[in-house]
């Protein structure tokens, strides 16, 4: 105002109900929070992921259904140098919460999520793909959107962004590629005609 008279600062907002429910339930496996600019944001211990994120799932007055994203963060020279990130929407509810979850460099290894939510399965394999991280019980862990015999992980910050990759004819690829394929199918589905 232009009187001259101060406006009280506003206290800020105490963290989302998610955050409290999973300090309260949680309290070992919750290492740190918070709700900057309203993001509620969770970090959790990678070996208490599954059961936090079934909690999230299954608790009424949470309902997280909808596993938005899964992707990672290359903290290099930090240890734990990767951080693995997970988007979480509650449809029914309409609130969202964020998990992160810190991994080593040397064994860049967290659980699979697709238990809980399906939708993870592509998004671990990317995440897989760009950064080497392995998503441990992942139905079908490969590579989806680089070939086979590509090397090494290009979101990583210490990838060399002039690196030439080995080349690979279609005529390299096509046999093992249709071989790989049909053995999946057999897996799947059983019986083969």
């Amino acid at each position: 105002m232009s009187d001259g008279t101060q406006q009280p600062i506003e206290a800020p907002r105490s963290d989302p109900a998610v955050l409290a429910l999973l300090r309260e339930r949680f309290p070992e496996a919750v290492l740190a929070t918070h709700a900057y600019r309203g993001d509620a944001t969770a970090e959790v211990a990678p070996a208490s992921l599954l059961e936090v994120c079934t909690f999230l799932r299954d608790d009424p007055a949470l309902a997280f259904d909808f596993l938005v994203d899964v992707t990672a963060v290359d903290y290099i020279g930090s240890v734990p140098r990767f951080e693995v990130v997970y988007h979480l929407y509650s449809l029914p509810r309409n609130h969202r919460v964020r998990l992160k979850a810190r991994v080593p460099e040397e064994s860049p290894r967290i659980a699979s999520v697709t238990s809980i939510w399906r939708g993870a399965n592509w998004l671990e394999r990317e995440t897989f793909d760009m950064y080497g991280i392995h998503f441990e019980g992942h139905p079908d862990l490969r590579r989806i959107y680089l070939y086979e015999e590509f090397q090494g992980h290009p979101l990583r910050k210490d990838y060399p962004k002039e690196k030439r990759q080995p080349l690979v004819t279609a005529r390299d690829v096509a046999a093992p590629q249709a071989a790989r394929s049909e053995a999946r199918d057999r897996e799947r589905y059983g019986r083969w005609q």
